[in-house]
């Protein structure tokens, strides 16, 4: 009786340890793969000839340039590429690290709409007000996204259910709504006599800044045993605004600078409730009150300098 109780132990351990080594890993569906395809098609027959706009940028370089910046979200995957299986503790460090990025971008979308000056600005009501609009509009959709998803317990996003499928949607869209503002800026800085340069380098700068959001959407998604390219390709679509309101910006410029600073603070208002109410309170259930505040308070000073730099060597 012994013996049979010593063997059903060794076999079980035996299992347990085939377990481990046959371990599933994260798999990419097929639409995933087919999704690749396309934007590596696109990403082909689209390129302008010559790359660099000579005179007055054509359409196609205009999208072209917020295409690129679309792509470049999806860099912020390769931080998380070699990393190893994340415990419940680590999946808390990645939300409060995710949360801190999402403060800044917040932050740095209101203090740039209630800043806003352009010559061509022609509303009469004051650019902070508009973003204080703008804000409460974005609080309001988001709350009610919110309540939308609850009701809707079937939902899936790249293989999570449930709880985290609802929250991954409401910073997919948070991400997606702020991508609007950044294609129109895109769009605007192409316009005007020194468009070529100017918008080429606002171009860069915003592929630059996208990489971090990138890593923000990766770090929910990959803990939570998402594929990676999967969680790359979510981490695009959330720009692929910016090539798409890019164009429409460039040829009615006049018309779209009035309405920025809206959506400037509509980005604002959802991406600050998101961070706090969403992401935040998932970190500080996984780890402590401490190691949430602190580790979202370093991701936020680094995301605040970083932002910094990109805007000086923009002014200079």
């Amino acid at each position: 009786m012994a013996q049979s109780h010593n063997s059903s132990i060794k076999k079980s351990n035996g299992d347990y340890d085939n377990d481990k080594k046959h371990k599933v890993r994260p798999q990419n569906s097929k639409y995933t793969l087919v999704a690749c395809v396309v934007i590596a098609i696109i990403s082909v027959v689209t390129i302008p000839v010559p790359f660099q706009p000579v005179g007055k940028p054509s359409l196609l370089h205009v999208w072209y340039y917020g295409w690129i910046t679309a792509l470049s979200t999806g860099l912020g995957v390769l931080p998380l590429v070699f990393a190893p299986d994340m415990d419940k503790y680590w999946i808390g460090i990645s939300n409060a690290v995710a949360a801190g990025m999402m403060i800044a971008a917040s932050f740095s979308l209101g203090m740039e709409g209630c800043t806003f000056d352009e010559p061509d600005d022609t509303s009469e009501i004051a650019s902070w007000v508009r973003t204080l609009m703008g804000g409460l509009l974005g609080l309001a959709f988001i709350l009610g996204t919110k309540k939308f998803l609850e009701r809707h317990e079937e939902v899936t996003v790249g293989g999570l259910g449930g709880a985290d499928a609802r929250r991954v949607l409401l910073i997919f869209f948070v991400m997606t709504l702020h991508s609007f503002s950044e294609g129109v800026g895109i769009g605007v800085s192409f316009g005007g006599a020194n468009g070529s340069q100017l918008g080429t380098f606002i171009s860069a700068s915003l592929a630059v800044h996208n990489i971090p959001e990138g890593l923000a959407i990766a770090v929910v998604l990959i803990p939570k045993k998402t594929g990676k390219l999967t969680a790359a390709l979510w981490a695009i679509l959330t720009s692929i605004p910016q090539p798409i309101m890019a164009v429409p910006a460039y040829l009615f410029v006049n018309y779209f600078i009035v309405i920025l600073p809206v959506g400037l603070g509509f980005a604002s208002g959802a991406m600050l409730w998101v961070a706090f109410f969403e992401l935040l309170l998932e970190a500080y259930e996984d780890t402590d009150m401490m190691t949430t505040g602190c580790v979202s308070a370093l991701s936020l000073a680094a995301m605040l300098v970083l932002q910094g730099a990109i805007d000086e060597s923009s002014r200079s």
